[in-house]
């Protein structure tokens, strides 16, 4: 910790702070026993939320950085605390008095970068759309049927570009008329608005927002479900309202409508992992799964946590950019299940939860007998 004085200056703010846990939480614990990290090692978001609102002096600002947004503490909470909200306000507060833990230098980098070139991950703007090359993708214009807005990892990362890829392949057979915003496009700013660098959250959606009111946008799609959850659920506190779509309720759609015709077979067994984002933050569950049973020959395998119970991968929050031991990732034991149910390929919806689960397949040496995809990738390959 940088200094002390600091976190008693957050201390006492937050005793007049309070909120929710304050006026509900009467420390039933529930909070912990679904929480991932006690799968893994020992967290206490009572303890925390306790410590917090009250103001205990012992208080470790570090954990405050430990959750990962996934959304489970607040699903079962009995008195409606509101967890994530409670701890994103904590994390928001911290910064704005200076306090910085070691741990969060990544984020700073991150954020630095985010400020420079419009994402996380220190690499140029000018090579946004560079994924794109050679796929015959258009600059996207008011008379299109929408805007696709593949997200920053997907647009920079070797192993998401792929991503991308097959989604405009599957765009291009059906027929769409759609285009990118490429070096325009910022990174929508969910992940370090979870962090508590608020303001930073509020220039990166203002960017954003008048990029997409200048270019005639009413429609996105993202690959994203952290894009679909703020596009949809945070940018309307700026009075703008765009119609959002996640890639697998707009496939699905498809499908039901024949616009898309599975031609081939899928002839392997396969485990479908809910991203938090997608489904217990955003209730998309169906859709996934609908295009997986349209496959034929593919044999979906459920997870013991799925759908509103689904296990973090842990890339929430911000912990994206923060390293975790590796012992203590939670996408080690998802990776584990699926072998364990005799899965060859682990499938999911999310960038986030791509790679968390490619290191964890990597780090359990199971590279050669499981497979990791997105949705996209599976369906590319039958149409």
């Amino acid at each position: 910790m940088e200094t002390e004085a600091p976190i008693r200056e957050v201390i006492e703010e937050i005793k007049g702070y309070g909120g929710d846990a304050v006026k509900y939480c009467y420390q039933c614990g529930k909070c912990d026993t679904v929480c991932p990290w006690n799968k893994v090692t020992k967290f206490s978001m009572r303890k925390l939320i306790r410590e917090a609102t009250f103001g205990f002096p012992e208080i470790d600002m570090e954990e405050t950085w430990r959750c990962t947004t996934c959304g489970k503490c607040p699903q079962q909470c009995p008195r409606d605390v509101k967890q994530v909200d409670d701890v994103v306000a904590l994390r928001r507060l911290a910064i704005s008095y200076g306090v910085s833990p070691a741990l969060l230098k990544p984020v700073r980098i991150a954020g630095a970068s985010l400020v420079a070139d419009g994402n996380p991950l220190v690499v140029e703007r000018a090579k946004r759309a560079d994924w794109a090359e050679g796929l015959n993708v258009k600059v996207f214009s008011e008379e299109m049927e929408l805007l696709y807005f593949p997200c920053c990892y997907v647009s920079y990362d070797q192993r998401l570009k792929k991503v991308a890829q097959a989604t405009v392949a599957i765009l291009q057979k059906a027929g769409v008329d759609f285009g990118i915003l490429g070096v325009r496009e910022n990174c929508c700013g969910e992940s370090i608005r979870k962090t508590g660098n608020e303001e930073l959250f509020k220039s990166l959606a203002r960017e954003n927002i008048k990029t997409f009111i200048e270019a005639g946008v009413k429609k996105i799609l993202v690959t994203s479900p952290h894009c679909y959850h703020t596009f949809k659920n945070e940018y309307p506190e700026f009075k703008v309202n765009f119609e959002v779509v996640h890639i697998s309720q707009y496939l699905a759609e498809f499908l039901q409508e024949g616009r898309l015709q599975v031609r081939g077979e899928y002839g392997k067994k396969i485990a479908y992992h809910d991203p938090c984002y997608l489904g217990r933050h955003n209730g998309i569950f169906d859709e996934p799964r609908g295009i997986l049973r349209s496959i034929p020959g593919l044999e979906l395998r459920e997870l013991a946590e799925s759908r509103e119970n689904s296990l973090c991968c842990g890339m929430g929050g911000g912990r994206v950019w923060i390293d975790t031991k590796m012992q203590e990732r939670f996408s080690n034991l998802r990776v584990e299940e699926t072998v364990g149910l005799g899965a060859e390929v682990l499938v999911t919806s999310c960038p986030y939860c791509i790679i968390a689960l490619e290191d964890s397949r990597s780090g359990l040496n199971y590279e050669d007998t499981l497979e990791v995809k997105d949705i996209t990738e599976i369906l590319q390959e039958v149409i």
